[in-house]
């Protein structure tokens, strides 16, 4: 595949410029998480490296939690969401908050994914409960420590949350284990751990609101996670599939360092749904490949969004759009398409499961779809995850 810089293409001026090669229409939105975040501050890179380049106007809507930034793009307001293992694996499967009556599995696609393998997605604690909990500057602090604790739960969330309840199972511990403290968004749960109302929330390493955090008085500590630990790994799995091991170099108290082990997955997901124009979806996965140098290193972790990190058999599959432009460059495979064709079925008969216990009313809708959700999982060889 041929890459093709920002300054490579100013200076060959016989060439087509690549911004001429890209197709978008002159404004794009784009829902992310709350500012601060990671998600949002590399949106916002990627939106000044578009304008810069190809003129467009790339709008970032920040959004709480998963619903509320799904929910837009559900509703046709947006093109596409930088969105999470929430509003795309836990979408198309309809768990947890959509799994409601008013939800149901939903028709997400791909364009890209941030693999960088660089930037850890973790259960980071204030310093300051370190000591609280007799553990001195964190050392020797692990997860099953959080006994006791003050525990971050963002409601409309799931992600967050399940990621949450992933490293306590690690630790050997539950929610029933700590104290469950709720807030309104993933930017409230970080004001949180600053302003001295919960001991322990989710996010990235490189999340602006942990670098906050680290700089204020009760510091932030990410504790490690053990590779050799296969009982507590296992744990870590069963409650969240898509975790694995993984050594963190970028982020708040990390920077500079050896890195930290711990665990993560891709973050944050381009994606939009299927009905999707493919030729917007074509151009927008184009665009993020084409100008992928001029937005290059402008945010913590950024590089993960690099064409040789895409992972093109993940847990949601890819939009047509996006595939054409993949085959264009030459990467994407049989078996990519094969993985892509299994995860579309599997959607179809979540979405057929949903529609017939639709019909038939049931009086208690979680208990009815979670059983329902199961069988048509078993009976379509598919596997069961949640």
């Amino acid at each position: 595949m041929r890459y093709v810089s920002l300054a490579t293409v100013l200076v060959l001026a016989a060439a087509p410029l690549a911004a001429q090669e890209v197709d978008l229409p002159s404004q794009v939105t784009w829902t992310a998480y709350g500012t601060g975040s990671a998600g949002y501050n590399q949106s916002v890179a990627i939106g000044a490296a578009l304008q810069e380049a190809n003129g467009v106007n790339l709008r970032v809507l920040p959004g709480k939690n998963d619903i509320a930034r799904t929910e837009p793009l559900r509703q046709g307001k947006v093109q596409f969401s930088a969105n999470g293992v929430g509003g795309s694996f836990m979408a198309q499967e309809a768990v947890f908050q959509f799994g409601a009556e008013n939800w149901g599995p939903q028709p997400v696609r791909i364009l890209a994914a941030n693999n960088g393998g660089a930037v850890g997605l973790t259960l980071a604690v204030a310093a300051e409960a370190c000591e609280a909990a007799g553990k001195p500057k964190c050392e020797g602090f692990e997860y099953s420590d959080l006994k006791g604790m003050r525990v971050a739960y963002v409601k409309g969330a799931p992600a967050l949350n399940v990621n949450n309840e992933a490293y306590l199972a690690y630790g050997g511990l539950t929610w029933d284990d700590v104290e469950r403290v709720e807030f309104g968004g993933f930017g409230d749960s970080w004001a949180g751990m600053i302003d001295g109302s919960v001991d322990a929330a989710f996010a990235s390493t490189n999340s602006g609101r942990a670098y906050e955090a680290a700089s204020g008085p009760r510091g932030v500590y990410w504790p490690p996670i053990d590779a050799g630990n296969a009982e507590g790994l296992a744990r870590m799995q069963a409650v969240a599939p898509f975790f694995a091991p993984m050594t963190a170099t970028v982020g708040a108290n990390i920077d500079g360092t050896g890195g930290v082990q711990t665990a993560g997955y891709a973050y944050p997901v381009l994606m939009t749904y299927a009905a999707q124009d493919t030729d917007l979806t074509y151009n927008m996965t184009k665009a993020m490949d084409v100008f992928y140098d001029a937005f290059n290193g402008n945010a913590p972790g950024i590089g993960g969004w690099a064409m040789d990190k895409q992972n093109f058999q993940w847990v949601a599959p890819y939009h047509d759009g996006a595939i054409k432009y993949y085959k264009e460059a030459g990467v994407w495979s049989d078996e990519a398409q094969a993985h892509n064709d299994n995860l579309i079925a599997r959607q179809a008969a979540l979405m057929k499961g949903w529609e017939e216990l639709k019909a038939e009313g049931p009086d208690n809708w979680e208990e009815a779809w979670d059983a329902k959700r199961r069988a048509v999982l078993e009976a379509g060889g598919f596997a069961v995850v949640f």
